[in-house]
């Protein structure tokens, strides 16, 4: 070997060192700033998770540097050969993916035989309505589809950044019509027992879905069954809730990644991240309108106790933020703020909360408002659950017992309706 090869074979060696230093020394400083309460049952199992999601999340921070891709399509990439490695059982299910109304959807049918019109249920997958995809939700929908009998539609609406709101509603209304008008004749579903629901960003809009869909009041079409709300995200008006307070760095989703998924999905605009983070964007006489359905004293005490009493919350407000966020506070944006005489014609609604997230204080406080309007509402809380962990309910993959808990109430729920 001579010595300008060898030179550069060092170099390529000092490179790659560097290059993976650099990488392990971001990852390990993204992960130290996560906090994973006690409480959370297989907390180390949790690290792992959490600390190979921010690792692809890092790795696509630095090829979008060096210009080879995006973050985003890095992360949609990694996730999609990840899932492609799974081998699920296709037994007791006819599945096609199909198109309804130029939206692409997978329809999951159960082959056993029924004696009466299946029950059919359209499901919204999460993913910060910038992530996620039918086949990132394939085992979910697989599972509810096999227990419960029921023909489960997975609708795969477009996303952020490429598309911003109201596409990712639009798609799910236009699936959803589409399966409504054609589901007795082409899939044997009794029209009227059709459920929606979904997961997250999935949880919103099924809950923003149902309002409108009761605001046009489509007569030829019955309406939806139930709602199944899984930690859904509702408003985007308070990110000071005891709950975001609480669980601001806790995994796998943090308080700051939550409004940067809401402006993503809104119009983009990172710009006013922190003005939101602190209340900045939402003027006094607003803020005093939704503290009668934001108010924390709302909240049953026990989720109370471990947050600040009072809370770093801005008293003032930023005119031109406001201007820029203000379609995220009309109600097919954050389903919560919506007026008392449309949530009254929300059908029974089942929603799914987990101690260790965010968003529970969204489920908490929605299901208080259906509850407080006579809307039928069957609330379960998952006391040692965090944001997501819904997608791991299977003990042959990354398994977690809150996880499997979820699932069950939900299965349990769709097989009384």
């Amino acid at each position: 070997m001579d010595t300008a090869t060898a030179i550069l074979i060092i170099g390529f060696a000092a490179l790659a060192a560097a290059f993976c230093l650099l990488f392990i020394g971001l990852v390990y400083a993204e992960a130290m700033n996560s906090e994973i309460p006690p409480g959370v049952t297989n907390r180390g199992k949790l690290h792992v998770l959490h600390c190979t999601l921010v690792g692809l999340a890092v790795l696509g921070q630095i090829f979008e540097r060096l210009g080879l891709c995006g973050q985003l399509s890095f992360t949609r990439w990694c996730t999609g050969r990840l899932i492609a490695l799974q081998r699920l059982s296709t037994s007791g299910l006819r599945i096609k993916d199909m198109t309804f109304s130029s939206v692409p959807v997978r329809v999951y049918e159960p082959t056993a035989a029924s004696d009466q019109k299946r029950r059919g249920m359209m499901y919204f997958h999460g993913g910060g309505w910038v992530l996620g995809s039918i086949d990132s939700h394939e085992e979910v929908c697989r599972h509810i589809a096999r227990e419960t009998g029921t023909t489960v539609v997975s609708v795969g609406y477009r996303l952020a950044p490429e598309h911003r709101f109201p596409a990712h509603l639009d798609d799910c209304e236009a699936a959803t019509l589409h399966f409504l008008s054609v589901a007795k004749d082409e899939f044997g579903v009794d029209p009227g027992r059709v459920v929606l629901g979904g997961d997250s960003a999935g949880g919103n809009l099924t809950a923003a879905l149902s309002q409108r869909l009761a605001r046009k009041k489509a007569g030829h079409l019955p309406s939806p069954l139930a709602l199944v709300l899984i930690y859904p995200a509702l408003q985007m008006a308070d990110f000071n809730l005891p709950s975001y307070q609480q669980n601001h760095a806790v995994p796998l989703l943090f308080r700051a990644r939550t409004v940067f998924y809401f402006l993503q999905y809104l119009n983009g605009d990172m710009s006013v991240s922190q003005d939101v983070l602190a209340g900045r964007h939402v003027p006094a006489e607003l803020k005093q309108h939704y503290k009668k359905w934001l108010d924390p004293a709302h909240l049953p005490p026990k989720f109370r106790e471990r947050s600040d009493p009072k809370p770093k919350v801005a008293t003032d407000h930023d005119g031109e933020v406001y201007h820029i966020i203000k379609d995220g506070l009309q109600p097919e944006f954050s389903p919560l703020l919506a007026e008392d005489d449309v949530l009254r014609l929300t059908p029974p609604t089942f929603i799914l909360t987990c101690e260790y997230d965010v968003l529970r204080d969204d489920g908490i406080l929605f299901q208080k408002r259906l509850k407080d309007l006579g809307v039928d509402v069957t609330w379960h809380h998952i006391p040692d659950g965090f944001h997501g962990v819904f997608n791991f309910f299977n003990k042959s993959g990354m398994y977690f017992p809150a996880g499997e808990k979820a699932m069950e109430q939900v299965v349990s729920y769709i097989n009384m309706l």
